[in-house]
């Protein structure tokens, strides 16, 4: 028994739960590759990253008497890193929500932003195209300048003006049909 045995999900499941070190060890092995993608899609940032990855693994095993075993244990894991990812945009970044509707747009106004949660944002932000999505993140999330975005993506301070309004239009629009549905499903 030990490091070179392999243990199915259930025996990881368990052995955390006995808050064995050697099945938190091997859980984390398991999964941090394809959590720490997950969180490097929001954040460039590798020490940051990293910092919610492992956030992530502490509230799996504070947390691992809770899982059932109903759906899948990446799955769950997923989950949890997904709300420490979204817990720390929250705390530490500008609020998403005000640089979308930074711009003075009347047809926005209105809408119940207070109904979705941070995770539902970057959901919506996570549908932008892949270069504009990245503008939108250094801008919005990490805290660039265009100056500092153009040098680091090789791009003129122009083009990620462009990309940073784009996003907000293609936001805004989403956030328009997120009202609508809400409207309808009250």
């Amino acid at each position: 028994m030990g490091r070179n045995k392999q243990y199915n999900e259930t025996e990881l499941v368990e052995g955390c739960r006995k808050n064995s070190r050697l099945h938190q060890e091997l859980l984390y092995r398991k999964y941090f590759a394809k959590m720490m993608y997950m969180c490097l899609r929001y954040t460039d940032d590798r020490d940051i990253a990293m910092q919610i990855v492992n956030n992530g693994f502490l509230r799996v095993f504070k947390k691992i008497d809770s899982f059932s075993f109903r759906g899948s244990l990446e799955g769950w894991i997923r989950k949890l890193v997904y709300h420490c990812l979204s817990d720390y945009y929250k705390k530490h970044s500008k609020y998403i929500q005000f640089i979308v509707l930074e711009e003075k747009d009347d047809s926005v106004q209105n809408l119940p932003l207070d109904n979705l949660y941070e995770e539902d944002i970057l959901k919506l932000v996570d549908t932008l195209p892949k270069a504009t999505k990245e503008v939108f993140i250094l801008y919005a999330i990490d805290g660039f300048t265009h100056v500092e975005i153009a040098k680091k993506l090789g791009i003129s301070v122009g083009t990620s003006k462009w990309h940073l309004s784009s996003a907000r239009i293609k936001l805004k629009k989403l956030l328009k049909q997120y009202d609508e549905i809400y409207k309808n499903a009250g």
